[in-house]
């Protein structure tokens, strides 16, 4: 009953609760990021959704737009800055994803979203994880979050994947809000220079240079398909 009906009234209610609370926040982060970081306020990225589905999840941008003589946007970890470092310690950055729960997109709980880039490297197990929505939170966040490797990472969302209940959602939301007033497992500089999950299966010969290359190439196939 839960799983089928439940979870997306208490994602609704929750988030639109959250909203109307943090409303002052949110007027506040906005104009700060607008003052420190430049515009858009809002960073706006496609992530896989529910069976792969995409949409456009939304975070408060903690990057500048820094670029070096040639133009290019210089590397993450220039572009992070103080103040950005500390959005996302205090995971402040990750506000505006309460849109995306109220729209149906993302669920509070759940596996958190991964790039296309990670996905299209996938196997047939851990695709699993993308058979619900994706969350704010989710078990790999409450037991290790950037401290954890990929295969821990993907075994915590399985394992939500298969015993999810309501019960074991309230545990992780207040284990949450716990972890994020002590900014447990926050490794910011980890967080500016994460390694993306294709590359990872490379360096360690997971994969060869030939499937990583048509990762890619498929990729770029997803992401064109979705603007069309």
């Amino acid at each position: 009953m839960y799983k089928r009906f439940f979870k997306r009234f208490f994602d609704f209610t929750l988030s639109l609760i959250c909203i109307i609370i943090l409303l002052p926040v949110y007027l506040i982060v906005a104009i700060l990021v607008r003052i420190k970081l430049g515009s858009p306020v809002i960073f706006r990225q496609i992530r896989p959704g529910k069976n792969g589905k995409l949409f456009t999840m939304y975070k408060f941008r903690s990057m500048t737009n820094a670029k070096d003589e040639n133009g290019n946007l210089l590397p993450d970890a220039e572009r992070l800055t103080k103040f950005g470092k500390f959005l996302r310690s205090t995971s402040l950055d990750e506000l505006p994803q309460l849109f995306n729960i109220l729209k149906g997109d993302m669920s509070i709980v759940g596996p958190r979203p991964k790039l296309v880039r990670d996905m299209v490297f996938f196997d047939e197990i851990i695709m699993k994880r993308q058979s619900i929505r994706p969350g704010l939170t989710g078990l790999a966040q409450v037991n290790g979050r950037n401290d954890n490797t990929w295969e821990q990472t993907f075994r915590y969302d399985l394992e939500y994947v298969e015993k999810y209940n309501l019960w074991m959602d309230i545990k992780i939301i207040l284990r949450t809000v716990v972890s994020v007033i002590r900014r447990d497992h926050i490794n910011t500089k980890g967080m500016a220079t994460h390694e993306l999950y294709g590359d990872y299966l490379l360096r360690t010969n997971q994969i060869t240079k030939e499937q990583y290359l048509e990762g890619l190439n498929k990729e770029v196939e997803i992401l064109s398909n979705y603007k069309k």
